[in-house]
């Protein structure tokens, strides 16, 4: 890492604490609209970690990870270089909705465009003034639309380099995940930074498990690339290859069986599909073995709605 990295024109130093403002645009009543940076950066020369969270303006949990991580006083590096930026898409805190005013997902929107759509803006923002100082990531997410997740890290399993940092982190599960075109990790990979996807609990809702889990991957990843000594203990990490999500074959109201995290079986009962005005009209099996890490909580549903997410082909457990 240089000497001294430049953000928007202001020169951080090592030894220096930082917060930033990187101006973006304004809402329609001329207030301002900026992204909240804060640079940690130690005496001593080593990695640098970018934490981000709330690329969509609904998913707070991994806003309050990073919020919690820094009013703890976590995020300062014995070695190297810590960024945050824990509010990515600002309009969608403000209005408490996943996408943009113009209706576009900023997570689909990277490398971006300098003079594009205000979605492709921020991205081109993010990728001009914070990549190029950063070595490696963890970008927070949640489920969405009345979806919730287990805690879960997302990595590309056949990059031996996300590999290895996703296993450092140690979360319950690690799941293969390609990069999706125009995501902010694929960008991220492609310029050189090792980038992880966390996900956990939902939208809008604090959920405590998630939250403490994002806190102690953080940590341990901190601990394995030598920037703090300690990290919290930790208990066994399941490796996936592949997931599938199953759907509804009828629309009705969707009464569940299990329990986000537990294990299924082939052919088990996951849940029924019911008649608002009468009986059963469908049973929903699993069609394979694996763990459940997303449920749909929406009690109505419509045919080819999401109803449970289900990790296969466990690879490992460690």
């Amino acid at each position: 890492m240089a000497a001294s990295i430049n953000i928007d024109g202001q020169c951080i130093e090592r030894g220096d604490c930082r917060d930033i403002e990187l101006n973006i645009a304004h809402l329609p009543d001329q207030s301002k609209v900026a992204l909240p940076i804060s640079v940690y950066r130690a005496k001593e020369k080593g990695p640098s970690l970018l934490l981000t969270s709330g690329i969509h303006g609904d998913e707070t949990n991994g806003i309050e990870i990073i919020r919690r991580l820094s009013q703890q006083e976590l995020l300062r590096p014995d070695i190297g270089t810590i960024i945050c930026l824990p509010l990515v898409n600002p309009y969608g805190f403000i209005y408490t909705k996943r996408k943009l005013p113009d209706g576009k997902d900023i997570n689909r929107c990277f490398p971006g465009l300098r003079h594009g759509s205000l979605a492709s803006q921020i991205a081109y923002k993010i990728q001009d003034q914070i990549l190029p100082w950063v070595d490696y990531g963890i970008d927070f997410h949640t489920g969405s639309n009345a979806r919730v997740n287990l805690a879960q890290l997302r990595c590309n399993w056949q990059n031996e380099n996300n590999r290895a940092i996703a296993k450092a982190c140690r979360p319950p599960v690690i799941l293969h995940s390609s990069e999706i075109t125009g995501s902010f990790r694929e960008t991220a990979q492609n310029q050189g930074v090792q980038m992880l996807v966390y996900e956990g609990g939902e939208t809008l809702r604090f959920d405590e498990e998630a939250i403490g889990e994002g806190v102690a991957i953080t940590l341990r990843l901190l601990k394995h690339l030598s920037m703090i000594e300690e990290a919290p203990s930790h208990k066994s990490t399941e490796i996936y290859g592949n997931s599938i999500w199953i759907r509804a074959d009828y629309s009705g109201f969707f009464n569940h069986k299990l329990l986000l995290g537990q294990y299924v079986e082939a052919e088990e009962l996951l849940g029924d599909i019911m008649d608002p005005c009468g009986g059963s009209i469908s049973k929903v099996k699993s069609p394979l073995k694996g763990r459940i890490i997303g449920l749909n909580r929406a009690s109505v549903t419509y045919k080819g709605d999401a109803l449970i997410h289900i990790a296969t082909e466990i690879i490992n457990t460690i």
